[in-house]
C-alpha cells in the first residue's frame, strides 16, 4: 500500500510546527512535502532586533533541512492550486515549474504587508515582514546617520535624521524602540556638526500605543519610547509620502528619507485565487482548522479565519502564538484523517499573555495575566523569546552577552537595494536580484492607487535614491525597475507588459510616461538612460565612426520600431536561433556546423572553399566598383574586431538604455 502524499505550503510559524509534528505523528508511514521559498524558519519577533545590530542575520533563521530530517524540502513559491486535480503548480528559485500532487494539503501560506491607497507609500515606503527587508533598514539607517554627519546644510541633516514609522503596533512600537537606541549610539560616538538628535516619529490612527494589548502595557509602553526621545503622535497617519518626506493626516509636512511600513498585514495573495469563501481575506475553516466541503483541505495561521471558541463570534488574531498552535492542531487532525492518529480535536487556546521588546533592559509583559515592566519584564520578554525558539538558542543568547559588554558595530554592507524589496510584494522574505525569475507578485500583489509600477521604482522605490548607479546596481532584464521586456523563464517568447497595465494602482493625476522611440529614456531625477562605453568597444550606432543607427532618417527602420521588422523572439517576431523554438545556432548541437570547422562548408578563400568576394575570380563585393552597394552604409562596411566577442543574448544591438541620474547627495540613499 502506497503511502499517502501531504504537502504543508509555506514554512512561517503554522507550517513550520505543522511539518514538526507531522513528522512525529506519522513516523514515516506518509510522504511529507513542504513548500517554501527559502530554506529556513524565520523567528520574526526578534527581527527589529537585527535591524538594530543586536543580533546577527542568522541567529533568527532556524534551518529546515536539518531540524526536519524526514520531511521534504520544495523551494519554490506556490503559483496555482488545482483543487479537484489536488495538484498544486508552482515555480522554483530559478524559473522552474514543478507539479505536485497531493492527498491532504495544509495551507499555511502565511501574510504580506497590507497596504492602503495613500498616494506616493508603495513607491517610498518599506516594509517588516522579511529578513531582506531588515538588513535594508540596517544599512539605510545608518547611511542617513553618515551622511548627516558629513552634510552641510541643517536642512538635508534634519530630513536624514528623521524616521518615520508607520503603525504602533508590535512590530512598529520595537522598531521605533531599537531605532531610536541605534542611532543615538551612532552619534555619540560620531556627533553631528548640528549638534542635532535623531528624531524617531511614531504614528498611528489609534488613540494608543499597543491597542492589542491591555492598557497597563500600552502605557508601559508609551512612557518607554518617550523617555527614549521617540516623538509618539496618536490619531495621526500619512496623508501621502513623496522622495522629501510625508504630509501627515494633521497637514503638517515632515522631511525625511525614511518611511516604515508596520500597519499590519494581510493574507498571502494566493488565497484569493482558490475561490472558495473568505472572512476578511482570510480563508475560512472551521474548529478543526478544516475547509468546509474539501476534506483534503487544511489552512491554519495567517491565512486561515479560524473560529475562537473562547470568544463566539470572533476569529483568532493574526498573531505568532496563535499561528505556532494552528499548526500543531492541523497537523493532528490532518494524521487523523489519514488514519494515522488519534481522534480529531478543535482548535481553543486561551493567550498565556504578551511580550514587548522595547530594547536594552526595557520591555513590556503580561505573563499569565500578571503586568510587568522594566528590569523584570526584560527578563521575562527574553526568556520567552529563548524557550519558543526552534533553535539557535546559545547563540542568541551569547549576540545578547556580548551587545551588553561591547558597542555594536555599525557598518553598511550593502548586500541588499532599496529597489530589491518593495513594499508591494507577496514575497517579503525573498530579496528581488538582477537576473531572476518573475514572480506572481507581477500580477498579483497590486493593490490600491499607491501600488508600486516600474515607472515610479527605478531608481530603488523609495524615491530617496541618489540617482547614481554604480555596477550591480542596475536591475537585470525582465525585473521591476529595468524597464525592458520581461521574458518568463521557459516561455520561449517575450511578453511585454502595456502602459495601460502598467498605469493600474498610479496616484491619480499622474500622467503615464512614455518617452519617443528615438529618445534616451529619462531617470526619475533628470538623468539619462546610456550604457557607458570601455576602451576597446566599438563605437555606438549613429557615433562618429560607428554604423549608422537604425531608426534615424534615411536608414533601414529599426526591427522593432514602427514599419520595421520585428525583433527576433519578440511576439510576432523571427525565434532567436538559440532560443527555444528557434533555429539552432551554428556550431551548437543540433545546428549547423561552422565553415572551416570539421564536419562544415569550407570557408571561403580556403583551400577547397568558395572564392572570396572581391578577390580573382570570385564575385565583387557589394559596396565595390561593380557591385551592389551596402544598405544604409555610406561608405565601406565596418566589421567588428576579431577579439571582440559577438553579442550574447542579453545584450540588444545598438546602445542599451539605462538610468545614469546625476550624482545628487540630497536625494539619499541608492
Amino acid at each position: 500500500m502506497s503511502r499517502p502524499r501531504i504537502v504543508i505550503v509555506g514554512a512561517g510559524f503554522a507550517g513550520y510546527r505543522a511539518a514538526r509534528t507531522l513528522a512525529r505523528q506519522t513516523r514515516g508511514r506518509a510522504h511529507i512535502t513542504l513548500l517554501n521559498p527559502t530554506d529556513y524558519f524565520l523567528y520574526l519577533p526578534l527581527l527589529p532586533q537585527v535591524a538594530a545590530g543586536v543580533l546577527e542575520p542568522r541567529r533568527v533563521t532556524v534551518s529546515l533541512s536539518d531540524t526536519l530530517p524526514d520531511v521534504r524540502l520544495v523551494l519554490g513559491e506556490a503559483d496555482r492550486i488545482d483543487l479537484d486535480g489536488r495538484t498544486l503548480h508552482y515555480t522554483g528559485p530559478e524559473g522552474d515549474d514543478g507539479t505536485l500532487s497531493y492527498d491532504r494539503l495544509v495551507l499555511a501560506a502565511g501574510s504580506v504587508n497590507k497596504l492602503l491607497p495613500i498616494p506616493g507609500v508603495a513607491e517610498h515606503a518599506h516594509g517588516f515582514r522579511g529578513l531582506p527587508e531588515a538588513l535594508y533598514l540596517r544599512d539605510h539607517v545608518t547611511r542617513q546617520v553618515e551622511l548627516a554627519a558629513t552634510a552641510e546644510d541643517p536642512k538635508s541633516c534634519a530630513a536624514r535624521c528623521t524616521f518615520v514609522v508607520v503603525g504602533a503596533g508590535y512590530t512598529g512600537s520595537e522598531v521605533a524602540a531599537h531605532g531610536q537606541m541605534f542611532t543615538d549610539a551612532q552619534v555619540r560616538k560620531h556627533p553631528l556638526r548640528q549638534g542635532m538628535r535623531p528624531r524617531w516619529i511614531l504614528l498611528d490612527v489609534a488613540s494608543r500605543v499597543l491597542p492589542e494589548m491591555d492598557e497597563k502595557l500600552s502605557s508601559t509602553a508609551d512612557r518607554v519610547l518617550r523617555q527614549r526621545g521617540v516623538d509618539v503622535r496618536m490619531g495621526t497617519s500619512v496623508q501621502e509620502a513623496t522622495s522629501d518626506g510625508v504630509v501627515l493626516s494633521d497637514g503638517e509636512f515632515v522631511e525625511t528619507r525614511t518611511l516604515v511600513w508596520c500597519v499590519g498585514v494581510r493574507p498571502d495573495p494566493l488565497v484569493e485565487s482558490l475561490g472558495l469563501p473568505l472572512e476578511q481575506g482570510r480563508l475560512l475553516v472551521d474548529p478543526h482548522l478544516q475547509v468546509p466541503g474539501r476534506p483534503e483541505l487544511f489552512a491554519c495561521g495567517d491565512a486561515a479565519a479560524v473560529p475562537d471558541l473562547e470568544k463566539p463570534g470572533s476569529y483568532t488574531p493574526m498573531t505568532a502564538q496563535h499561528a505556532w498552535r494552528h499548526g500543531k492542531v492541523a497537523a493532528e487532525n490532518v494524521a487523523a484523517s489519514l488514519g494515522l492518529g488519534g481522534a480529531r480535536t478543535p482548535y481553543r487556546h486561551r493567550d498565556l499573555g504578551f511580550v514587548v521588546d522595547l530594547g536594552g533592559a526595557k520591555a513590556a509583559a503580561n505573563p499569565l495575566g500578571v503586568a510587568l515592566s522594566g528590569v523584570p519584564a526584560g527578563a521575562v520578554t527574553r526568556g520567552y523569546h529563548l524557550a519558543a525558539m526552534p533553535g539557535n538558542r546559545v547563540r542568541v543568547a551569547a549576540d545578547w552577552l556580548l551587545d551588553a559588554v561591547l558597542p555594536r558595530q555599525a557598518v553598511q554592507l550593502g548586500l541588499v537595494r532599496s529597489w530589491s524589496v518593495p513594499l508591494d510584494t507577496s514575497s517579503p522574505e525573498l530579496a528581488r536580484v538582477p537576473g531572476g525569475p518573475a514572480t506572481r507578485q507581477e500580477a498579483s500583489a497590486r493593490s490600491g492607487p499607491g501600488a508600486a509600477v516600474e515607472a515610479d521604482t527605478y531608481d530603488g522605490g523609495t524615491g530617496t535614491g541618489s540617482g547614481t548607479d554604480r555596477a550591480g546596481d542596475q536591475p537585470a532584464k525582465g525585473q521591476p525597475g529595468s524597464g525592458v521586456t520581461q521574458v518568463q523563464p521557459g516561455s520561449g517568447a517575450a511578453e511585454r507588459r502595456s502602459e495601460e497595465e502598467l498605469a493600474k494602482g498610479r496616484p491619480r493625476g499622474e500622467p503615464t510616461r512614455t518617452w519617443p522611440a528615438d529618445q534616451p529614456a529619462k531617470g526619475p531625477l533628470g538623468g539619462t538612460r546610456t550604457r557607458s562605453r570601455r576602451p576597446g568597444d566599438e563605437p555606438a550606432e549613429g557615433q562618429p565612426g560607428g554604423e549608422p543607427a537604425r531608426n534615424q532618417p534615411g536608414v533601414e527602420p529599426a526591427r522593432n520600431q514602427p514599419g520595421g521588422e520585428p525583433a527576433k523572439n519578440q511576439p510576432g517576431g523571427e525565434p532567436a536561433r538559440n532560443q527555444p523554438g528557434g533555429e539552432p545556432a551554428k556550431n551548437q548541437p543540433g545546428g549547423e556546423p561552422a565553415r572551416n570547422q570539421p564536419g562544415g562548408e569550407p570557408a571561403r578563400n580556403q583551400p577547397g572553399g568558395e572564392p572570396a568576394k572581391n578577390q580573382p575570380g570570385g564575385e565583387p563585393a557589394k559596396n565595390q566598383p561593380g557591385g551592389e552597394p551596402a544598405k544604409n552604409q555610406p561608405g565601406p562596411a565596418r566589421r567588428p574586431p576579431d577579439d571582440q566577442p559577438p553579442p550574447g543574448p542579453d545584450i540588444a544591438p545598438g546602445p542599451v538604455k539605462r538610468s545614469d541620474p546625476p550624482d545628487d547627495s540630497a536625494k539619499g540613499d541608492s
